[in-house]
């Protein structure tokens, strides 16, 4: 064990508490039991099988409101991996169910033996006939297709409002659509053919010249049961036209017994029916999608009513005005999303009775975007509006940014209603649709019954296909609130298929949520048909059993799940899984939301459980030494949940006072350690020059193994030499702004050299040299050396360490900006984020006037206007930092870099990278995982340039794609110096 190896001890709550009703109990702490462990690892090999128990409390939660713990986790690569796991499955009558991003909101997603994650190696996308079509794979969320699509001016057509986290594989398989799909442009619609692994282990490609042939050879008795069970649909003609029925509305509820109208073949039924089958019938492995035209001409607005039923009426009539999409929210939604950055903060007194719709019209051209503006003031003559607060503009705009800012608070309904709910209590989302001539009515009763049962819910939902979404809190461990929470069900239920003849669930899939509730709605005879389909399918019902059919009339209360308050920063997290995808980490350890999860299960144990124990062993290396700390959770998050200040917050407390007392030393003497680490990078740079990288490596390995990995960094060969020990010389007088060099660039040399193997400057004579160019020169301060922006203490923790840096940079940027008369450059943007974040706080009110400016921004609004590019590069690839998204900088970014190259790319794939300062030499895994998708995207093709501009990341990025990353200003200096120069 290293000589300073945290305690987990550290990480324990010590609160007095009790354990909660849900509690994975003792005898799991061992995790996945023998010989279930043994057999899978032997067949799939021990890095596809997860079998801690911080594995399994991390999968068993989602974003609904029940938590199972899975037996196992497995992480299968390939097809042939799925069918080795279904036909073990088949032979020790185990059951499997699979996972993609985990957002599903009805427990579709969680299993209780085998749990399989089909998301981490089952990502791309291939474009197919310049756009018209997309080969997807499962893994691949909305929002990625729709990125690479929207080049081609296309889209998909489902799109849910959890885009930036949701798979294409978990939309189809709950035929999830969102706020403009509809009944016409949801999967069931625009699938043209899909590729899946049947429970079996039969591979069926759709789109196969040949496959009803193979599929009869290999299935023959499931082939006629399906063509049984369409005979006997076809010849009841009562129930044919209930089945028409149901689809007419959205509906999600069951199984899609039209694909037994739709498909002449077993393959072409199986085809409908894998659409919404939540993973019952088997394993989406490939989707080819039609896709849809990318209207770029929008017009919107947000118009406000004195009721829901008032807004509900006004419906119709923008639908008739070709509305592609209108949305509701009412009074409880608008009120909670003022937790979103840049929702207005006077919503937040807005009465109670308000409602809102979010009308939207997209056109191809001009005269399409007028025509529909025309239809839609014509509409807003007949409306009865109300301007409860200031803020509040009732009128269309064409504004992108205006538009962003409405749809960023629509879609944050459930994080941001369920981030406002009070602490401890379980949140319900219920979903569904009415005929929408029928939704103002549905309104006033949907508000009756919540009324009555006491809940004071959040309504919004896509009110032009007469589908609504409410939000329930209660305290899953109080039996009263649970009854409570049933009563109502068993009313709303009645209410949605008695009175309105409605469905249940309009996209949100049945899920274990309203399995009991099935045939209530569609009949005895219909669901028994649902009930011989899986039969037909999966006879010895291998997969997700429980899920969709469940004939336990209290299975929607089996499995709630308990949420104990955990660190104030977490508290309000409702576990729906929209910060994973950003996380450096996702594909190494945990998320964001699954540290949250693992957190909330130590609560719910007792003290010193042996699953707390498990945990805390555990947490260490998976949640806080392998968190990046960039916080790019908070930016996906919709109410601003930052994980990685949390895990910063684990650090500090896991520090000895020794330890903070060394921290603080070092930032006291930060000019000799400065000097320190110049010299030792010298020296490294020198030996691994002649052949010593091995060596370094070695060395470094041995020390960190004796001291504590996540202390001593591991020499990497991609690290570049010392920066020269004297900055460029600069005059204050006449300087437009003062220069920082960050302490990164004052010790890392910048690249040997620039393309052709012209000699390369540094970074700061690159920005000097710029700025001087551009008649906008700078001025360095001769006493920057010893000065930090205190990120390096922050990230780790260490309070005492930032205090004393943050305030020495505090006092010497006063000094040099003249009192804040210049505004300060900063030449790395992770470090004017750390100023901006940290430093900040500690400026008194007679200082806050400091305006620090990150060079990019600097070069691409003071400096380009001013300069002459003389030689452009044919093309370059970008990496956006991950500080650029919190500054809001990557648009300057791309500026630069089109002054500099003739094609710029920054890649779909482009995230943060995890080098973090250093720890991505603490922990070189990290970024590995990290950079791998990007990585692989850059190196598809050649560019001439490949940028950035933070020192740290490019090396990352360099060490990821064996390219030479550099600064975009430095690229940008040598575009445009005068030729003979």
């Amino acid at each position: 064990m290293p000589l300073l190896e945290p305690e987990p001890e550290a990480l324990r709550s010590g609160t007095a508490r009790e354990p909660a009703p849900d509690r994975v109990t003792d005898r799991s702490a061992t995790g996945t039991p023998e010989p279930l462990r043994a057999e899978l690892t032997a067949l799939l090999g021990a890095d596809k099988v997860l079998w801690k128990i911080s594995d399994l409390v991390r999968y068993a939660s989602d974003a609904s409101p029940y938590r199972f713990l899975p037996r196992v986790v497995l992480v299968p690569e390939d097809i042939d991996d799925i069918s080795a796991i279904l036909s073990y499955a088949h032979g020790k009558g185990r059951e499997v169910v699979f996972r993609a991003a985990g957002t599903s909101l009805n427990g579709q997603a969680q299993g209780e033996d085998i749990l399989v994650d089909v998301r981490r190696h089952w990502t791309g996308i291939e474009v197919l006939d310049d756009g018209a079509r997309a080969r997807i794979r499962p893994g691949t969320t909305v929002l990625r297709a729709n990125t690479t699509l929207a080049r081609y001016g296309r889209l998909l057509g489902p799109d849910p409002a959890s885009a930036i986290a949701c798979t294409v594989g978990g939309v189809v398989a709950n035929n999830a659509s969102g706020m403009t799909a509809g009944t016409t442009r949801n999967s069931y619609r625009t699938l043209a053919s899909l590729t899946f692994v049947l429970p079996s282990g039969t591979v069926v490609d759709t789109a196969g010249p040949t496959a009803d042939e193979e599929l009869v050879r290999a299935e023959p008795d499931l082939c006629a049961g399906l063509l049984a069970l369409k005979a006997e649909i076809e010849a009841d003609e009562e129930l044919t036209s209930r089945i028409r029925a149901k689809y007419a509305i959205k509906n999600t509820n069951g199984y899609r017994l039209d694909a037994f109208l739709d498909g002449a073949t077993p393959v072409q039924i199986l085809r409908g029916l894998m659409v919404g089958s939540e993973g019952t019938f088997g394993f989406i492995s490939e989707t080819v999608f039609d896709t849809l035209p990318l209207d770029r001409r929008v017009t919107s607005a947000l118009l406000f009513f004195p009721s829901l039923t008032a807004a509900a009426a006004a419906v119709p009539r923008f639908n008739e005005a070709g509305a592609i999409a209108v949305e509701v929210m009412d009074g409880n939604t608008l009120r909670a999303s003022v937790s979103v950055k840049g929702v207005p903060a006077d919503w937040a007194a807005l009465p109670r009775e308000t409602a809102a719709l979010l009308v939207e019209f997209r056109a191809p051209d001009e005269a399409g975007q007028e025509a529909f503006e025309e239809a839609a003031a014509g509409v807003m003559r007949g409306l009865d509006l109300v301007v409860p607060a200031a803020s509040v503009t009732n009128a269309f705009t064409r504004d992108a940014g205006t538009i962003a800012g409405y749809w960023k608070a629509r879609k944050a309904f459930v994080t941001a209603v369920g981030g406002s709910r009070p602490s401890g209590t379980t949140l319900i989302t219920e979903d569904f649709a009415v005929p929408p001539d029928r939704l103002a009515d549905a309104c006033e009763a949907l508000l009756e019954l919540q009324s009555r049962h006491g809940f004071d819910a959040a309504v919004a939902g896509h009110a032009a296909h007469g589908n609504l979404h409410f939000l329930l809190a209660f305290d899953a461990a109080l039996p009263a609130d649970v009854e409570r929470y049933d009563a109502f069900m068993q009313e709303f239920c009645a209410l949605v298929v008695d009175r309105f003849d409605g469905s249940l669930k309009a996209e949100h899939a049945t899920g274990r949520n309203i399995a009991p509730f099935l045939e209530r709605e569609w009949g005895e005879r219909a669901t028994e048909l649902m009930w011989r389909t899986k039969q037909v399918i999966d006879p010895e019902g291998v997969l997700a059993p429980r899920i969709v059919l469940d004939r336990d009339p209290r299975a929607h209360l089996r499995g709630l799940k308990t949420i104990p308050k955990v660190e104030a920063v977490a508290d309000p997290c409702i576990e729906c899984g929209f910060c994973e995808p950003t996380c450096p980490s996702e594909d190494l350890t945990t998320t964001p939301r699954q540290r949250i999860v693992l957190r909330r299960e130590m609560m719910r144990q007792a003290d010193g459980s042996p699953v707390e124990a498990g945990l805390l062993d555990a947490y260490g290396y998976d949640a806080v030494d392998t968190c990046a700390g960039d916080s790019t959770c908070k930016l996906a998050c919709p109410v601003g949940i930052d994980t990685g200040a949390m895990m910063k917050g684990f650090r500090h407390r896991r520090h000895t006072p020794r330890e903070e007392r060394i921290a603080a030393l070092t930032a006291k003497n930060f000019r000799v350690v400065e000097a320190s680490a110049r010299l030792a990078v010298a020296a490294g740079d020198a030996i691994g020059k002649r052949g010593g990288d091995r060596l370094l490596a070695s060395v470094t390995r041995l020390a960190r193994r004796a001291v504590r990995p996540d202390l001593v960094p591991e020499w990497l060969p991609q690290l570049p030499g010392s920066a020269a020990r004297e900055l460029p010389r600069t005059t204050q007088v006449g300087a437009s702004a003062v220069y920082y060099p960050a302490c990164v660039n004052r010790i890392f040399a910048g690249p040997e050299a620039g393309p052709g193997g012209t000699p390369g400057l540094s970074l700061a004579e690159a920005v000097v040299a710029l700025s001087e160019r551009a008649g906008k020169p700078v001025w360095i301060p001769g006493d920057v050396t010893g000065t930090c922006c205190a990120t390096i203490w922050h990230s780790k923790g260490y309070d005492a360490g930032n205090r004393v840096m943050a305030n020495r940079i505090v006092e010497a940027a006063w000094g040099w900006t003249a009192g804040g008369t210049l505004p300060l450059v900063v030449d790395a943007s992770s470090c004017t984020l750390g100023i901006a974040e940290e430093v900040v706080p500690y400026l008194s009110e007679d200082n806050r006037e400091l305006t620090v400016v990150d060079s990019l921004v600097w070069a691409a609004r003071e400096l380009l206007p001013e300069l002459t590019v003389f030689a452009r590069a044919g093309s370059a690839v970008v990496h956006p930092t991950c500080s650029m998204e919190h500054l809001g900088d990557v648009e300057q970014l791309r500026a630069l870099a089109e002054a500099c190259a003739e094609e710029v790319t920054v890649p779909d794939g482009a995230g943060c990278c995890a080098f973090a300062g250093d720890r991505g030499m603490l922990h070189k895994e990290l970024t590995d995982a990290a950079t791998a998708k990007e990585a692989a995207e850059v190196n598809s093709r050649d560019y001439d340039v490949y940028l950035s501009a933070n020192r740290m990341c490019e090396i990352g990025m360099e060490r990821a794609t064996g390219q030479p990353y550099r600064s975009a200003l430095i690229e940008l200096e040598r575009a445009t110096r005068p030729p003979g120069r």
